[in-house]
């Protein structure tokens, strides 16, 4: 059988080097034949270059571009672009170890799962004591995940079946970095469940993260509470069809809860971090004024569809 892996990258030519580097080190089970595709969405530094003097071992590679932005413009395209029947995607900051490519294709090769939800562990580097459970899980960590129950999949490491793409034919162009900002992997793992495909805890199946320290600061904090908010308001209206009564009311109520919280708990902000509470009220607020943008518009989903609306094609998603 054959696996297609596919790292979707943008400006991260030092981060995408370090990850081609360490897949050197992923092992390719008898039976299994393996390609890597990285999709260049549009860079400016040197990834076309990184790609192009990298080796992995036994795995070929390939550079392809995109340029429209968005993530889940360059995972469509990578879909479009690979033969596997089983495909991969890993972020371009990430660790695989070196069993990582077996351990997320067996379940499919045996017919136990259509897709995998693999692990994903932060740098041991990158942890600060002020971290919650909450902080590690929008930094990508999979411990949010209830282990033999999954019902998600995060985009840093998973795996499908190219026969799922039958009836759930892509990412959401509209979600994910470069575009709303989050959400496009809870969607499309959402539309594969209710197209009764069956998620597989790969969670053992785990790769280190390695992210940007820009991302521990407090505005970084705020601008994913906000994008979080507005990705869940876009789901909520075109996919699961939230009603959205006295939406102007509970924006009143957001705005207040949130200027009370900040008039009685400001200090001066450190260099990192920011509080749990206040991301919850920031998220709050983002998700109904996403709520109230979103329902001028007309729904791109039936309720709970797999494909959108309005004759669109699948690759356009």
């Amino acid at each position: 059988m054959r696996a297609s892996i596919i790292i979707v990258t943008r400006d991260r030519a030092g981060d995408l080097k370090q990850t081609l580097q360490a897949m050197r080190q992923v092992e390719v089970a008898d039976g299994l034949e393996a390609e890597l595709l990285v999709v260049d969405n549009g860079s400016s530094d040197e990834t076309a270059n990184v790609v192009e003097s990298c080796e992995v071992g036994n795995i070929p590679v390939r550079y392809t571009l995109e340029p429209r932005a968005g993530q889940t413009t360059g995972r469509n395209h990578g879909l479009a672009g690979t033969t596997g029947e089983m495909i991969l995607f890993i972020d371009d900051d990430v660790r695989p170890q070196a069993d990582w490519l077996f351990g997320m294709c067996e379940p499919m090769v045996q017919g136990r799962a259509d897709a995998v939800c693999g692990g994903v562990r932060l740098a041991p580097h990158r942890l600060r004591p002020w971290m919650t459970p909450m902080h590690r899980s929008w930094l990508a960590s999979t411990e949010w995940l209830s282990p033999g129950t999954v019902q998600s999949m995060v985009g840093a490491n998973m795996a499908f079946s190219r026969k799922v793409l039958h009836r759930v034919p892509g990412f959401d162009r509209e979600l994910g970095p470069g575009a709303a900002g989050f959400g496009d992997d809870e969607l499309f793992a959402s539309q594969l469940i209710a197209a009764g495909y069956k998620i597989h805890d790969g969670m053992n199946v785990w790769v280190e993260h390695h992210f940007a320290p820009s991302r521990l600061t407090r505005e970084s904090w705020l601008s994913a509470a906000r994008r979080r908010g507005e990705s869940l308001a876009y789901i909520g209206h075109h996919w699961v069809h939230w009603g959205c009564r006295f939406g102007c009311l509970k924006l009143l109520r957001a705005e207040a809860r949130l200027a009370a919280w900040r008039a009685g708990n400001w200090d001066k902000p450190g260099d990192e971090g920011c509080a749990k509470a206040e991301l919850d009220l920031v998220f709050q607020l983002a998700m109904v004024r996403g709520q109230l943008k979103e329902r001028k518009r007309e729904r791109n989903y039936e309720r709970h569809g797999l494909v959108k609306l309005r004759g669109l094609h699948p690759r356009e998603f």
